[in-house]
């Protein structure tokens, strides 16, 4: 049987976002002390970066049960009545992309998370009536990749608002070390870290390249790097993390919008591509990297990207082009 991954079940355990681990034991070992439920936890950033790791950690460390759901699961009251009804004292409930609540639920959620009660009605037209359930106080945890969409009504009930972000290699190789260990896979010098420069700030995107190495090296006594750049050519990853998508992003705007400005809505229709996957999935990491600056007019190319690809880049356009973040097309 494969090996699952086996996540941090304590903030010691969990490698990289210092301050985050900082902010999340001084509020953990105060709720201990005081015999209470942690505050309320919003925790967002860019998928794979250990959002839900970290909810389970705040389970473990406070020695209660934790229950999972996600934002558009949730989709009537009732539903979110039968979650929280069921839950223990101090226990957590984490909700994932919760920026994608119906507004319904979200405004039940606003007094189960500030009086940790309920008010439901019962009945319709003139029999309707009010029924309120006091609930055990609970933690809520929610989790988003989106966190401009979180309303501020709800964000503003939350005691810690968290943001993770995205990790450097030395981090990311300490972790895909660990995870080979784990794996039995032994690793030539070297090859940790040229994952980690590949795995795009992300833990899960290294955990992922590992395991897919680990495929390729099957046979092998050791991964070797002869064997793990081989791989990553099949896999079509360049030695930034890149891949055929992202490429394709940026030499089309080289190639067909003179390296921009140029709108996300355009970029979807030219990559036949819908725009949440453009912003979800590819510019976040190109932005972090330097490579696309999102200005008031649209995406542009940097010099990075230029560089990267290997053309020369037109004379840029004068006047205040970078200073705004592109809201709309």
């Amino acid at each position: 049987m494969k090996p699952r991954i086996v996540r941090p079940q304590t903030l010691n355990d969990f490698i990289g976002q210092d301050a985050i681990k900082h902010n999340m034991a001084v509020v953990i070992e105060a709720a201990k002390n005081r015999q209470e439920a942690v505050e309320h936890m919003l925790l967002s950033g860019p998928a794979g970066l250990g959002k839900t790791t970290l909810a389970q950690i705040v389970a473990c460390e406070m020695g209660v049960p934790i229950k999972h759901s996600i934002g558009p699961a949730i989709a009537r009251a009732g539903d979110l009545a039968s979650i929280v009804t069921q839950l223990e004292a101090r226990s957590v409930l984490f909700i994932d992309e919760i920026h994608r609540l119906h507004p319904a639920v979200e405004e039940m959620l606003y007094t189960a998370m500030e009086d940790f009660r309920l008010d439901v009605v019962i009945g319709s037209s003139g029999a309707a009536r009010s029924v309120r359930i006091d609930l055990e106080p609970f933690t809520l945890i929610g989790a988003t990749t989106r966190s401009g969409l979180v309303s501020r009504p709800l964000r503003e009930r939350f005691g810690l608002n968290l943001r993770l972000s995205f990790y450097d290699v030395t981090p990311l190789s300490v972790m895909i070390e660990k995870e080979a260990a784990r794996l039995e896979l032994p690793l030539q010098e070297g090859v940790a870290a040229a994952i980690a420069m590949r795995a795009r700030g992300t833990p899960r995107n290294g955990l992922r390249l590992l395991r897919r190495l680990r495929d390729f090296s099957s046979h092998e006594s050791q991964l070797t790097m002869t064997r793990a750049s081989q791989a990553f050519a099949t896999m079509g990853i360049d030695e930034l993390g890149l891949d055929d998508m992202d490429r394709h992003y940026l030499t089309l705007m080289a190639s067909s919008y003179k390296g921009g400005p140029v709108g996300v809505e355009t970029m979807a229709a030219a990559m036949a591509e819908e725009r949440d996957v453009l912003e979800s999935v590819v510019e976040p990491f190109l932005v972090q990297q330097g490579m696309v600056l999102r200005t008031k007019r649209g995406r542009v190319l940097s010099v990075t990207a230029w560089q990267h690809l290997g053309m020369t880049p037109p004379q840029l356009p004068q006047g205040n082009l970078f200073d705004q973040e592109e809201s709309d097309e």
